[in-house]
């Protein structure tokens, strides 16, 4: 079985090796840092809470909440992803060095959407999306 040991120390490089650049790249730390993790969290929470006083604002705040945590966690992955590239892809244009575009905002066509389906849409449907996006939002919180 091959070695997959990462290098520690310098030691004669060939010309392979030369083109490469050695990368820290971290694999166990948090996708986010806690304070943003934290920050998405506790809209969550308040979501959560102000559902007696408005469930729909409420549904509608954990989509907002749970929209930003996909976004900064796809940005997370994507900087990770290009850490980690660098560490064994020979030096390049740059052109892996750029940040990832998070995915266009579609909050204006859900609360849209939302408006419209009023009328058909009851507190225990809203009380069940709620729970789906709390339960979503702490399971990606966990990542």
């Amino acid at each position: 079985m091959p070695d997959v040991t990462p290098r520690t120390s310098t030691s004669t490089s060939t010309s392979a090796n030369a083109n490469t650049r050695t990368a820290p790249v971290d694999h166990g730390g948090p996708l986010l840092p806690d304070d943003e993790g934290k920050r998405i969290a506790l809209r969550m929470r308040h979501a959560v809470v102000g559902f007696v006083d408005g469930p729909r604002d409420a549904v509608v705040e954990a989509d907002q909440a749970l929209e930003e945590l996909a976004a900064r966690l796809t940005e997370a992955m994507a900087r990770r992803r290009r850490t980690l590239r660098r560490s064994w892809q020979p030096t390049t244009d740059g052109a892996d060095d750029r940040p990832a575009t998070a995915a266009p905002a579609a909050t204006t066509a859900t609360t849209a959407t939302a408006t419209t389906a009023a009328a058909t849409v009851d507190t225990e449907q809203l009380r069940l999306a709620l729970r789906d996006y709390r339960e979503l939002t702490e399971r990606l919180l966990r990542l």
